[in-house]
């Protein structure tokens, strides 16, 4: 099926470099960007924010003093001079 789609000069050229450097055609640029677009929308567009890729790393760990976070710089200090120490 064949469909026209209107594009002001800016977009047109981001779209023939795009298609170009990835050696694909326009048309193939712009369905993939509508298939990405739908996938988002699916998903709320939280496929891709930095929380939604790392939550389930998010507390896994294990150790480690419980106040590092308040106390980095002492805990770098106190291993920092172990490894100095001869």
């Amino acid at each position: 099926m064949s469909t026209s789609v209107r594009l002001d000069p800016e977009t047109e050229a981001l779209l023939k470099r795009l298609a170009r450097r990835s050696g694909r055609t326009k048309s193939d640029m712009l369905r993939e960007a509508l298939l990405r677009l739908a996938e988002e929308e699916k998903t709320g567009g939280e496929a891709n924010r930095p929380y939604t890729v790392i939550s389930d790393l998010i507390g896994v760990a294990s150790g480690g003093p419980p106040d590092l976070a308040r106390a980095h710089k002492r805990a770098f200090r106190e291993r920092l001079s172990k490894k100095l120490r001869p």
